[in-house]
């Protein structure tokens, strides 16, 4: 969703997802007996869960959000001496086949040959991934009950499925190579070929919910130091279950920046150009509709789990929402925590709590409709009340990155203060409000505008003498829905 709130694009959970990158460029000899890892955990019956892990961690920030997550060592987990990790070697079309050909191919087609072949061998690489995900995870746990088959399904999800459509896709690639290395066509092989996607509609479907489920066992300690153990073994790249979850996701964004790059180097005259236009279309038109399907399922997946204390915070806006255009915890001015959700028409101010063993969120306050939102940049180290200037901290570290927005009704005005992270999360989020307004009513988006360029200006929105501080509300890291940039 948008940052997630600018782009609405595959891209994520801070930068286009179409510039996201594959969880590894390097490349190592497959792991030929990556099970042996199972024999590193007894077969003891798992405690009971206490308690659920964080929700989805594709943060708002770009800087986060492809990090593979570092587990904090547990009390109970065995020290073990790092291994050397295993990179894979990067591989080039002009280093891989007989460089006699080069002299006898133009700049243009050498650098097209190595965008086929670059295409080759990212489907190479995914389909070695996946099966080692299977192979090193999902098959080990199993068998020793580590988890439920159930559990694992949801977790995997049709991963399974995603295998040999992809390895259809590398002997088609390889079949069209001639004995030199070079291949005169691919265009036909891509139309053919690409409506296979279509697969991967509920696989990205069901990734936040999987995410929030593998979070959740992360708290049984077997699941914990058996993934850990996995992460610090060679054949992981370091790179923890959930990138390996994800690089599907990652390679189904990254398709038309392969084929624009293979079109780039092909000459208009070129038999091939047409197919490749064709190709073109058709990926972004399905990576769309996957996006806007992916999108909806993460939206019905956090409106499914709201609580409401009072049936009056039932708003039709809420149920009416298709789109989640970012969401993530904020702090108010007392600190506290809460969990802020921006659907496409209503900003909704909850706290997270457990319900039988499941993260859910209170509603906190009434939802605010997004076309009566009023937002304002509040300067650092100030925090303005009734038109003064109060300190609302006695550290002014901890009045950094503060934004306000409120709303009117019937007569009573609401405020909420938050506090993001940092200074990038917190203009993310303003973004993400001045772009749901400008959805909703293009011509009031900008009224506050102004305020956030200078902070001692009064918004004209707002009444100064009525402004009260919600002591209420809650702390930074906003998350991006699957669809939307990752903010």
């Amino acid at each position: 969703m948008h940052p997630q709130a600018s782009c609405r694009c595959l891209c994520s959970p801070g930068v286009c997802v179409c510039d996201l990158q594959e969880p590894s460029s390097k490349r190592v000899k497959p792991l030929s007996r990556v099970t042996s890892l199972a024999s590193l955990i007894p077969p003891v019956k798992a405690a009971p869960l206490k308690r659920i892990g964080q929700t989805l961690q594709r943060s708002i920030s770009f800087r986060s959000d492809c990090r593979p997550e570092i587990m904090a060592p547990r009390p109970w987990a065995k020290q073990i001496a790092p291994a050397i990790t295993k990179r894979r070697d990067s591989k080039l079309w002009s280093e891989t086949f007989d460089l006699g050909l080069g002299h006898m191919l133009s700049s243009t087609e050498i650098k097209r040959q190595e965008a086929i072949f670059e295409l080759s061998q990212g489907e190479q690489d995914l389909i070695e991934d996946l099966k080692l995900a299977k192979k090193a995870y999902r098959d080990p746990m199993l068998k020793l009950s580590i988890m439920t088959e159930h559990e694992l399904n949801q977790i995997f999800g049709t991963l399974d499925s995603l295998i040999p459509l992809h390895e259809d896709l590398l002997s088609r690639l390889r079949e069209a190579r001639k004995p030199d290395g070079s291949t005169d066509h691919v265009g036909h092989i891509l139309v053919d070929w690409l409506p296979c996607l279509e697969t991967y509609n509920s696989y990205c479907s069901n990734q936040v919910a999987a995410k929030a489920l593998l979070d959740h066992k992360k708290q049984d300690h077997r699941v914990h130091d058996f993934l850990q153990r996995c992460l610090e073994s060679p054949f992981s790249r370091k790179l923890d279950l959930w990138s390996f979850l994800d690089i599907p996701r990652s390679r189904l964004v990254k398709y038309p920046l392969l084929l624009r790059e293979i079109l780039k180097h092909t000459p208009n005259d070129h038999p091939d150009r047409q197919h490749l236009h064709h190709a073109m279309n058709m990926i972004q038109s399905i990576v769309a509709d996957i996006n806007t399907q992916t999108g909806e399922s993460e939206c019905r997946y956090y409106k499914e789990r709201l609580l409401y204390v009072e049936s009056g915070q039932r708003d039709l806006l809420i149920d009416s929402s298709r789109i989640l255009s970012c969401h993530g915890e904020l702090k108010n001015n007392r600190g506290a925590k809460l969990h802020v959700f921006l659907f496409q028409d209503v900003l909704v101010v909850t706290r997270a709590v457990t319900q039988n063993e499941q993260l859910c969120y209170q509603l906190h306050r009434q939802p605010i409709p997004v076309r009566d939102l009023e937002w304002e940049d509040l300067q650092d180290g100030e925090m303005r009340l009734g038109g003064s200037i109060r300190g609302a901290f006695s550290n002014s570290e901890r009045t950094k990155n503060f934004f306000r927005v409120a709303f009117r009704s019937g007569g009573q005005l609401q405020t909420h203060c938050f506090q993001a992270s940092d200074a990038f999360n917190k203009q993310q989020w303003l973004n993400c409000i001045r772009q749901a307004k400008e959805a909703v009513n293009p011509q009031t988006a900008a009224r506050c505008s102004d305020c956030s360029a200078d902070a001692s200006a009064e918004c004209p929105q707002m009444d100064p003498t009525d402004l009260t501080l919600t002591p209420d509300l809650g702390e930074p890291n906003v998350k991006n829905t699957f669809s939307s940039c990752s903010i």
